[in-house]
């Protein structure tokens, strides 16, 4: 893929990360465009093989793919360019807007959250109609779906997640074979396959070893990080799939409050760059220290570092791994699982802690149809639906 020098790639990335709207799909257009059309850093194909690794691996796949093109690029640092010229616009942006929020009161601020809330409902609901369309095309995955979905429901918290998406790969190995997807180009990093292996062990080991860490230490911080960490490490599908792992995580606990998270994750909607960077709006407003700017910078660190060390660990065995048929069907079935979980956290959270009237449902279907039908910028949704939910609030105070 070439090479060139740290500032380049940041000036680049950083450019991206400035106008880079409409969730990963579009972020995957805008780099195909900057770097396999304009820029020719590697070609069509590799481009392709590159997407399929960062879809196939737990993580914000755009970011990911932003990440490996940095690290082909310019090594370790380049990586690490290509990530904070991505990521850190929408990370400052969201911080200032946790900020603000967090020291607001009285009725205009309630609605205001509110509307943030009703933009969180369509955003949702436009993932999922997508995501049913795109990865439960037959019966078989719209079944694991469905069970993954009752999952949830009848296990609650972490553990079912986790059990469920297990089960989404069992059920995709079981059921969801197909002839292999051949691939016939290579993906070449500066990554011996000893580096790699390294990145997968910590990769384990802090996914494993930070909760014994924090409780035996008594580390608040700690505790957080490790939330933000697995949020990140057990995410298959990337951007709103985050939403059921994150409350998990954070609301459950008592660490930041239902209200708050949601506003969060309708404030996400109106920045470029990766959706993942709501962590730095929940980092911000928890209830207490470590929050404000240390706790938007812990938790951005823990909800992207893992996502990062898989694809180091894995870029170079993947060629060898890919084309696997056992590999492919058991992402089939965790694809599958993911859609039952996003259903699930579509109704609960966020409908039955949002919905109270028929103008609520009217402003959450208007911005669903806004959204799907009409293709109308997530920017434009949040911003015309909050400022309805306003005026909705004053006009029947």
């Amino acid at each position: 893929m070439g090479s060139g020098n740290i500032f380049e790639i940041f000036k680049v990335f950083l450019r991206l990360g400035l106008t880079s709207f409409g969730g990963p799909i579009a972020h995957l257009g805008y780099f195909r465009r900057e770097f396999v059309v304009r820029r020719h850093w590697l070609d069509e194909e590799t481009f392709a093989d590159l997407v399929a690794l960062c879809q196939f691996l737990p993580g914000p796949a755009s970011s990911q793919v932003g990440f490996a093109l940095g690290l082909s690029r310019g090594g370790w640092f380049g990586g690490l360019a290509a990530w904070c010229g991505f990521t850190l616009p929408s990370a400052l942006a969201l911080f200032v807007v946790a900020s603000l929020t967090t020291s607001l009161n009285g009725a205009a601020a309630t609605a205001a959250i509110h509307g943030l809330k009703l933009v969180a409902i369509a955003v949702v609901a436009q993932a999922v109609w997508g995501m049913i369309r795109t990865l439960t095309p037959d019966f078989r995955r719209a079944v694991i779906a469905v069970m993954a979905g009752l999952g949830v429901v009848l296990v609650a918290g972490a553990l079912g997640q986790i059990a469920v998406i297990g089960f989404g790969a069992l059920a995709g190995t079981a059921l969801c074979r197909d002839p292999a997807i051949a691939r016939n180009g290579f993906l070449k990093f500066p990554l011996l396959p000893q580096m790699g292996a390294a990145c997968l062990a910590a990769f384990a080991g802090l996914l494993l070893a930070t909760p014994l860490l924090a409780s035996a230490l008594d580390s608040h911080a700690l505790a957080v990080f490790g939330a933000f960490y697995r949020s990140g490490a057990l995410v298959f599908g990337g951007g709103h799939v985050v939403l059921p792992l994150l409350r998990d995580a954070v609301v459950n606990p008592g660490w930041i409050s239902a209200n708050t998270f949601l506003a969060g994750y309708g404030a996400a909607q109106a920045v470029p760059g990766p959706l993942f960077t709501v962590a730095a709006y929940l980092g911000t407003a928890l209830h207490g220290p470590p929050n404000g700017l240390a706790g938007a910078a812990l938790a951005l660190a823990g909800i992207f570092l893992p996502g990062m060390l898989i694809l180091a660990g894995a870029l170079p065995f993947w060629d060898g791994f890919r084309t696997r048929p056992d590999a492919q069907a058991a992402m089939r079935g965790v694809n599958a699982a993911m859609v039952g979980i996003l259903a699930m956290a579509l109704y609960d959270p966020l409908w039955t802690s949002t919905i109270t009237s028929w103008r609520d449902i009217a402003l959450a279907g208007g911005g669903f149809l806004l959204l799907t039908m009409l293709k109308v910028p997530s920017v434009f949704v949040v911003i015309g639906i909050t400022a309805a939910a306003m005026l909705l609030s004053l006009a029947f105070a």
